[in-house]
Order: C-alpha cells, then structure tokens, then sequence
C-alpha cells in the first residue's frame, strides 16, 4: 500500500492512521471501555490499571514516537473505521494467550482490533480494512499475516465484543483458517506473497 491512501471503491478511503483519525474512530469512551486499543500490547495489570486515559496516554506515545500501528477508513471527511496491524511481537498478551499462542517460529504480523462506526456496520468494511491490512503488512516487509476473529454460533453476536473481528470477514479477504484450540476463536491467515502488488 506504499504508506498512502488506499481507494476501496466502495465510497472508503482507507489510509495509515494519524493520531487525529485514530482518535476521532475510537470517540470519547476510547474504543471498548476505555482500551484504546491496548489490549494486546500490555500486560493484563496494566492495561486494566490504564483504562481511558492511562490507555489513551500510552497509544498516543506510541503515534508520537512516529510508529503507525494501523489504518483509518475515513468516508465523506469523516473517521468511521480502524484496523490495528503490527508484527506479532508488538502484541505481547497474545504470547501468553492459551487460545492465540503462537503456532510456530514463523514471523507473522497480526491484526488484533477493530472497530467500526455502528452506521457503517455491515458495509463489507471489515473486509476492505483487511485487504488493506495486508497491503500494508506486505510493504513493511510481512509475508504472512494472522488474525483471531470470533466465530460464534449465535445468530446475533454484539459486534462491540468481536473486536477481534468476524469469521466471515477473514474469510471473505482470503485468510484460511489454521488453528482452533476454542470452539469460537479461529486462528486464520493469510500469505502476503498471493495478493496483488
């Protein structure tokens, strides 16, 4: 994706995030309760320690430190979606995660959030956020890239609780699944050498 705009076609304009985006999609409450998306990057103690501005404080250092740790999807002027994605070991709660423990040696990147404005809901930006994710992963140098979404047998799920993402979203973006060790959390993923330059 070259660090530049990406154009969906779809009415989205996908980009690597600034911090101003970044804050306008997460809103007041900072994401979910107040994560700011920190949930994989601290430890448990710490994170719930940092929830709102402790958590908002630590992913805006991060920003300022000129590290981008994901893309906006911005429509009609407006910030409506996110997508976290970094190599894997910036995720460190991941490593000790039961379920999302690493599979192998290999060095994947990971998606590890998102979060979408609730009028732009069921609009295929899921998808376009992770074809863009892996656009951006390539660039940088991953080939492979994981993710962890719910799939749950509900037919109606919150999606304010599948941070993560959905099943079909990774699916429909063209990760495989390649791991299971809980009924409702695959492991996908997707090698960057398939997709288009």
């Amino acid at each position: 994706m070259s660090e530049s705009a990406s154009k969906t076609g779809t009415g989205f304009d996908i980009r690597p995030a600034d911090w101003c985006g970044f804050e306008a999609v997460m809103g007041e409450k900072g994401g979910c309760g107040g994560c700011w998306c920190m949930l994989w990057r601290l430890p448990k103690k710490d994170m719930d320690a940092g929830m709102g501005d402790g958590n908002r404080l630590a992913m805006k250092s991060l920003f300022d430190s000129g590290h981008v740790p994901g893309l906006v999807a911005w429509h009609a002027g407006e910030a409506v979606g996110w997508i976290q994605v970094d190599e894997r070991s910036a995720f460190p709660r991941l490593e000790t995660s039961r379920v999302l423990k690493p599979l192998d040696d290999q060095p994947v990147w990971s998606v590890s959030c998102f979060l979408v404005d609730k009028r732009f809901r069921k609009k295929r930006l899921s998808v376009k956020l992770l074809e863009a994710a892996c656009r951006l992963a390539k660039d940088r140098g991953a080939t492979i890239l994981e993710g962890y979404p719910v799939d749950s047998p509900k037919k109606s799920y919150p999606a304010v609780y599948a941070w993560t993402g959905f099943i079909g979203a990774f699916r429909d973006a063209g990760f495989e699944e390649v791991a299971r060790r809980s009924e409702t959390r695959p492991i996908m993923r997707k090698r960057l050498n398939e997709i288009d330059e």
